[in-house]
């Protein structure tokens, strides 16, 4: 699984922080959503799927 973050989309919600904090984290500025494995294991796939769906941005893609 892959994990990547549209940064032109992403307004920097947080919901897929609280949702999957092991992936996501807000950057220093708050401004955009650094990802903290591009590659999460699969046993993150609920969470971060999740978080794809939460995101209000729709700035979050899963692959594979």
């Amino acid at each position: 699984m892959k994990v990547k973050v549209d940064l032109k989309l992403c307004e920097a919600y947080g919901e897929c922080v609280f949702t999957a904090g092991e992936v996501f984290d807000l950057g220093e500025d708050d401004e955009k959503v650094r990802v903290l494995q591009s590659e999460p294991p699969e046993s993150l796939r609920k969470k971060v799927t999740e978080a794809a769906r939460v995101c209000p941005a729709a700035a979050i893609t899963v692959l594979g």
